[in-house]
């Protein structure tokens, strides 16, 4: 099972699952566990290969990684804690796992915040998809890392962000890395059903203004499903939590709030 860790509220019955992106773990979440586990139970994953859910021997038997093998890991860990529904915070290519849990456990999704969300890849990051794949196998992968992190996020004050991305990144291994890069062969028709078929579950983007790769198709997005709600962090990148962290902390709290006294309120 995945490494994983929580911190209980005596007072609340919510959970607030948190998950993180690739090459990262779940230390990008450090500037939202305090003003989180005020409010909600909290629980913090590191995704396969990641952080202190570290690579093992039997991995070496595992082939080739997909989307729903990724998300049936975090399933298993709500099933084992007993959780039976969480709140979804994630970044980056979490927001993915997060929206595939939806599509097919929705009764364990109460709400979805995706930060930094990946629902459409545009020319430029299909590009790089396809220059990392060709060079995954000959070059070591914390070259392709560096060269992705600083083209999605390439401006000064990105730059807390890419490099704690970086560090978490090193401590993968290239085989596992490739395993990951390898997911994203599925990426593009998976966001297509994601795009085409709206869900119930209320869902808030969150997205740096300064997001070139991202933003424009959620512009489009939350237009498109009633369901979902945008906010635009100013002077922002792709990872909003860590460079906008009171911003993020105070509307992601306050929207899910809302949430749990509207539906109190139906009751």
């Amino acid at each position: 099972m995945i490494n994983y860790s929580i911190y209980k509220n005596s007072i609340s019955k919510e959970w607030v699952t948190f998950v993180h992106g690739a090459g990262g773990s779940s230390s990008i979440w450090y500037k939202q566990i305090r003003d989180y586990k005020k409010h909600f139970n909290v629980l913090l994953l590191d995704l396969r290969g990641h952080g202190r859910s570290k690579y093992s021997f039997k991995n070496v038997f595992q082939v080739r990684y997909t989307f729903s093998f990724i998300a049936n890991d975090i399933i298993k860990v709500l099933k084992t804690e007993k959780i039976k529904s969480s709140h979804f915070i994630g970044i980056s290519l979490g927001t993915i796992l997060i929206r595939h849990i939806a599509e097919y456990y929705p009764k364990m999704v109460k709400s979805m915040i995706l930060g930094g969300a990946v629902m459409k890849l545009n020319f430029r990051s299909q590009f790089l998809m396809k220059i990392g794949s060709v060079f995954k196998s000959v070059v070591p992968y914390i070259w392709i890392y560096k060269l992705l992190a600083f083209i999605i996020m390439p401006y000064k004050n990105h730059k807390e962000s890419r490099i704690l991305f970086i560090n978490e990144a090193k401590k993968l291994y290239q085989k596992e890395f490739i395993r990951w890069f390898k997911l994203t062969s599925e990426v593009n028709p998976l966001l297509k059903l994601f795009r085409q078929v709206e869900l119930s579950i209320p869902t808030l983007y969150v997205m740096g203004s300064e997001d070139y790769m991202f933003l424009e198709s959620i512009k489009i997005l939350s237009k498109e499903h009633k369901n979902s709600k945008l906010l635009v962090v100013p002077n922002c990148g792709h990872v909003v939590n860590v460079e906008q962290p009171i911003f993020f902390n105070n509307k992601t709290i306050d929207f899910l709030n809302d949430l749990i006294s509207s539906k109190s309120k139906k009751i």
